[in-house]
C-alpha cells in the first residue's frame, strides 16, 4: 500500500509537473484544422518527406536514451571557458548585411534593413528539468535585453534547444513578427503572444518581411515535441532572400533529398547553417554527420558554409569538438568557404575578406591556429 501511494503521488505530481507553462500548448480548434489539410500531415501527425525512422539500431528508444544518459561518452563538455565576443547588437549598422551566431543553433541577422532572430536561446539550461543540459562555460553572453528591436523571429521547431520559453517570452516586447511551422504557434499563444503577429506556414510557403526580404519556409528531416506528445506541430529552415543575398539555415535536419531541391529552387546561397551536431548512429536520420552537412552545402550551392548545432549544448555522446574536427577535413576540397566564427563574432555579407581561427583546438582554448586556406577568405 505504501509503494502504491508513493506511485499514485508520484504520477500526480509528475501531471501538475507537465502543466507547468514551459511545455507549452498543442494545437486545437481552426490551428488543428488547418494542419490536418496539410498533406505533410498524415494520420494524425506531421511526416517526413522521405522514410525517417528514429531509432536507425535495434535498441528500444527507452534504452537508446538511457545508453545516452548514463552509458560511456566522450569528452561531452569543453574543458575550459569557450572563447567567445560581444558584438553590441544595438550598434550595429542596420543597413549592413550580417550575421551573428549566438551559439548552437541561433543566430541574429540582418538583411535588407530587416532584423531578424533564428532559434534564439539565452537561458543557461536548454532542457524543462533544471541542470539538465548546461550551456558551456563561457557561452551566456546575450539576454534579451542585448537585443534591438526584431523584425522577424524565426523559430524551427519547437524542442527546447530551439524554442526556450524564457527567452521569448522576455523578447516578446520587441519583436514585430514570428514566423514558425504549422502547429508551432499554439505554444506561443498559450504563452501571451498577439496572434495577429504570428505567422504559421506550411514547407515551401513564403512569408514577406517587406516587399523586397521574404522568408521562405523549407522541409527538414526530424521531429518535433515538448512532452510525450510527438509530430503534432512541424519541423522547418528557413531560407531569407533579398534582392541582393540569400541565406540558409536548416534548423535540426537530417540528410534528404530537400537540400538538392532547396538549392534548386531558391539557390544558390551566399551563407548557410546547417545542422552538423548533435550525431549518433543511433538517430542517425534526424541530425546530419559533418560529412553529410559539406554535401548538403554543395546541394544548396553554397558559397559559404556554417556549421549549427554545435558549442553551446550537449546532446550527443561525441566529443564536443568533433563536430568541429570533421568540419574541417570534410570541407577540404569543396567549393565553398567554411566559416568557424566564435560566438558572438560579426560574419559581414558584403564580400570583404574575413578570417576565423580554429578556436576549439587549443587545450586551453586561448591559441587559435589558422585554418585552410578554404576556411577563411572572402565569399564568392
Amino acid at each position: 500500500m505504501a509503494f502504491l501511494g508513493i506511485a499514485i503521488l508520484g504520477a500526480v505530481g509528475a501531471i501538475a509537473y507537465l502543466q507547468q507553462p514551459v511545455f507549452g500548448e498543442l494545437p486545437s480548434g481552426e490551428r488543428l484544422a488547418r494542419i490536418e489539410r496539410s498533406p505533410n500531415h498524415v494520420g494524425g501527425a506531421f511526416r517526413n518527406q522521405i522514410d525517417t525512422p528514429m531509432r536507425t539500431t535495434d535498441q528500444s528508444e527507452w534504452s537508446m536514451w538511457m545508453e545516452t544518459l548514463i552509458g560511456e561518452m566522450g569528452q561531452t563538455r569543453p574543458p575550459g571557458a569557450v572563447p567567445a565576443m560581444k558584438t553590441d547588437l544595438k550598434a550595429l549598422d542596420p543597413a549592413q548585411d550580417l550575421v551573428v551566431w549566438l551559439g548552437h543553433s541561433s543566430y541574429f541577422v540582418q538583411l535588407g534593413g530587416q532584423r531578424i532572430l533564428i532559434d534564439p536561446v539565452f537561458s543557461a539550461n536548454a532542457a524543462p528539468i533544471p541542470g539538465a543540459n548546461r550551456a558551456f562555460e563561457g557561452t551566456n553572453l546575450y539576454t534579451a535585453d542585448d537585443i534591438p528591436e526584431i523584425d522577424a523571429l524565426l523559430i524551427s521547431h519547437d524542442h527546447y534547444d530551439h524554442l526556450d520559453y524564457p527567452t521569448v517570452r522576455a523578447l516578446q516586447p520587441k519583436v514585430r513578427q514570428v514566423i514558425v511551422g504549422l502547429g508551432v504557434g499554439a505554444h506561443f499563444e498559450a504563452w501571451g503572444y498577439d496572434m495577429s503577429a504570428m505567422r504559421e506556414a506550411d514547407w515551401n510557403e513564403a512569408v514577406a518581411l517587406t516587399p523586397q526580404v521574404q522568408v521562405h519556409v523549407t522541409p527538414a528531416r526530424h521531429y518535433s515535441g515538448r512532452t510525450f506528445t510527438r509530430d503534432q506541430s512541424l519541423w522547418v529552415g528557413f531560407a531569407l532572400v533579398s534582392p541582393e543575398r540569400r541565406l540558409f539555415a536548416s534548423g535540426d535536419s537530417g540528410y534528404g533529398p530537400h537540400f538538392a531541391e532547396i538549392g534548386q529552387r531558391l539557390g544558390p546561397f551566399d551563407w548557410v547553417a546547417l545542422d552538423a551536431g548533435q550525431y549518433d548512429p543511433r538517430w542517425a536520420n534526424v541530425h546530419m554527420t559533418p560529412e553529410q552537412a559539406a554535401q548538403a552545402a554543395e546541394e544548396l550551392r553554397a558559397h559559404v558554409l556554417m556549421q549549427a548545432h554545435v558549442g553551446r549544448f550537449s546532446i550527443a555522446p561525441h566529443d564536443w569538438d568533433d563536430p568541429f574536427k570533421r568540419i574541417v577535413a570534410a570541407s577540404r576540397g569543396h567549393g565553398y568557404a567554411l566559416w568557424t566564427p566564435k560566438i558572438g563574432q560579426a560574419m559581414y555579407l558584403d564580400g570583404r575578406t574575413q578570417a576565423f581561427a580554429a578556436w576549439w583546438e587549443s587545450g586551453a582554448m586561448n591559441k587559435w591556429p589558422r585554418l585552410p586556406a578554404n576556411v577563411q577568405g572572402e565569399m564568392k
